[in-house]
């Protein structure tokens, strides 16, 4: 990989940069999964389809050392097509290398396989992002919620989420001093 670097004088100066992994190699293992690598931050990532995610982490566990599960997060993205998008922090502690995998599902099709199965780490972040955005995680061995009721229906990290929240949908506990400077 090649990067420009700029000094006090504005000169472009040449900086190559070797990483160990590139999805170059992953696409040559899997060449019928589109896979679309991309810079995230000077951190190397790719976009993986879906259906695709446990057989691209297992390989990427297995076959590249990617043993070091960080930790994955939600995303709302807010677009109209792929609006959910779930990335894993991933880490290799023998080149200490890091990667970053990227995976899109729509709205009205909130499904992306558990990779609990490959990390076991993800199970506490799946759980999160089903939470927080209602991305849900086929094969998670436990669905439950994590900080909000069952019964509570929506998601608050979701951009269209009232940011006062929706009233009466679940009790909030007042105290006593609490009542007293609200009056």
């Amino acid at each position: 990989m090649t990067r420009f670097i700029f000094g006090c004088c504005l000169q472009a100066r040449k900086l190559t940069i070797n990483f160990m992994f590139a999805f170059e190699e992953l696409k040559n293992q899997v060449p019928d999964i589109e896979i679309v690598p991309m810079d995230i931050n000077g951190t190397i990532g790719a976009i993986i389809p879906r259906e695709n995610i446990q057989d691209i982490a297992r390989l990427i566990k297995e076959k590249f050392g990617f043993t070091h599960f960080i930790d994955a997060l939600g995303v709302d993205r807010n677009e109209r097509k792929m609006r959910f998008e779930v990335i894993y922090n991933l880490r290799n502690p023998e080149t200490k290398e890091r990667i970053f995998l990227k995976v899109r599902c729509d709205e009205r099709d909130p499904h992306i396989p558990s990779v609990v199965s490959i990390w076991s780490g993800a199970n506490w972040h799946e759980r999160e992002a089903f939470d927080m955005y209602g991305i849900v995680f086929d094969g998670h061995p436990d669905p439950r919620r994590m900080y909000l009721p069952d019964e509570f229906q929506y998601h608050p990290l979701r951009k269209d989420f009232p940011l006062m929240g929706i009233e009466g949908s679940i009790p909030l506990p007042i105290s006593e001093d609490m009542k007293v400077r609200m009056n």
